[in-house]
């Protein structure tokens, strides 16, 4: 069978379908997993497979993006691997042949090409990886970098914490007896707060001192509304929403009552990385920001909670992945340090397609025209501003050919998947090459 393509590697092992969360418990280490789709609460079982397979969803689904995180080969939107595939058949699932992804009976053999990272081109434009998992950090800060350009925090809250921080901030006294005795039994005799600010700092320090003095770019909480509710006592404090996607995320949370506390949780964890660790290499970014206004008080509520912007050298970025975020660069930029754009949700916006959808999955590209211009325009505003500009979304990683022309655009930074670092930083040196000789063609 085939799908899309999720990274370039090859993975081999039985096939172990998952139908039901319950499922989960009989994944087995260097297992296929096959189901419709994944969710935040799966990346426990998806750190130990050899391969996944999914029905659903296109590159920007939850089982690619954290796959890439993971150097885990995937293939998604097959439409029927769950009917066709078998527990305990012997499959090759091969990411290797090009953008379609092959699933091959038995255990095909392959070679592995090795590449001396010494021989990777240094170039102008920084090379920057994303990183979700922080028991990877050391391994990958191997790898010719210039430091994370995108740490999602999520992986780590739903690793090794579980639990909603508004659970927590709110235990025991709260509605439901069984969640406050899940939370007991987890946190044993641990002040439940602490829990969860423990956790997130020790993950968080050691990607960051994984590549200290390099800048960690630490991206704070963007779950949706259905994947907080997945958490330990999340059903308590999130509402049902049609469309989590555009809903109750991000930036909006932060300043919100319902969640403030929670991320008053997140800052605690931040500041004791950078003031009690001394890893002052983090920045923080903010997701989804809507209005300048809501930036301003996510800014303030920071600070409120001890997260001062320029003190001991703290900078804050924004995320750029709405059309708002370009129109009003300018005034996005006066107040945040720099941007990072997410070509998956600004890709999402501008085409008006939802990009958990596997329906439309087709016409998500993030090289269409309308999109391009988009980042054109806010490359240039962020230039003429002298403010860094990078990317952390999918696309670069994917598509060579608009990695190099964001170079050509002059993008400060590109933050690419592991996988593809090396790849890219061949093409990046490329454009600048391609771009100094055409300046000097012209002088």
């Amino acid at each position: 069978m085939t799908g899309q393509a999720v990274g370039e590697k090859i993975g081999t092992g039985p096939v172990r379908v998952v139908r039901e969360v319950s499922g989960l418990a009989d994944v087995q280490r260097d297992d296929v997993l096959v189901a419709a789709k994944t969710d935040p609460d799966w990346e426990p079982v998806m750190k130990r497979v050899a391969a996944i397979v999914t029905d659903q969803g296109g590159r920007t689904a939850h089982a690619a993006i954290v796959s890439r995180e993971l150097g885990i080969p995937c293939i998604v939107g097959t439409g029927n691997g769950t009917q066709l595939l078998h527990d305990g058949k012997e499959v090759t699932v091969s990411c290797s042949e090009g953008s379609e992804g092959r699933v091959y009976a038995g255990r095909v053999p392959f070679e592995i090409e090795r590449i001396d990272a010494s021989t990777v081109p240094r170039t102008h434009t920084q090379v920057m990886l994303n990183v979700g998992d922080p028991s990877n950090a050391l391994a990958l800060a191997a790898i010719p970098n210039a430091g994370v350009g995108l740490a999602r925090i999520e992986f780590i809250v739903t690793n090794y914490i579980g639990i909603h921080p508004m659970a927590l901030v709110n235990h025991p006294k709260l509605n439901e007896l069984q969640t406050v005795v899940d939370i007991a039994v987890r946190i044993g005799e641990e002040d439940p707060r602490e829990y969860f600010i423990k956790r997130l700092s020790e993950g968080v320090g050691r990607i960051a001192a994984a590549f200290y003095p390099k800048p960690v770019i630490v991206r704070t909480s963007d779950f949706k509304t259905n994947e907080y509710a997945r958490l330990i006592g999340g059903k308590q404090f999130e509402p049902v929403e049609e469309n989590p996607m555009l809903g109750f995320r991000g930036a909006s949370r932060y300043y919100d009552q319902r969640y403030a506390e929670g991320f008053a949780l997140e800052c605690a964890a931040l500041l004791r990385v950078r003031r009690d660790m001394g890893l002052i290499n983090v920045k923080v970014m903010i997701p989804f920001c809507r209005t300048v206004d809501e930036a301003k008080r996510v800014i303030d509520a920071m600070a409120a909670n001890g997260l001062r912007q320029g003190e001991d050298g703290l900078e804050v970025y924004g995320m750029c992945e709405l059309p708002a975020n370009v129109v009003l660069a300018e005034e996005f930029l006066q107040l945040f340090d720099g941007y990072s754009i997410g070509s998956n949700d600004l890709t999402q916006l501008v085409l008006g397609i939802d990009r958990d959808s596997g329906t439309v999955a087709h016409l998500f590209d993030e090289r269409n025209e309308a999109v391009r211009r988009m980042l054109a325009q806010v490359i240039k505003v962020a230039r003429g501003l002298r403010k860094p500009i990078g990317i952390c979304g999918q696309a670069p990683s994917d598509y060579p050919e608009l990695a190099a022309w964001l170079v050509e655009q002059g993008i400060t930074s590109l933050s690419l998947n592991p996988d593809a670092a090396i790849k890219t930083a061949h093409v990046i040196a490329e454009a600048e090459a391609k771009a100094l000789l055409q300046t000097a063609t012209a002088s």
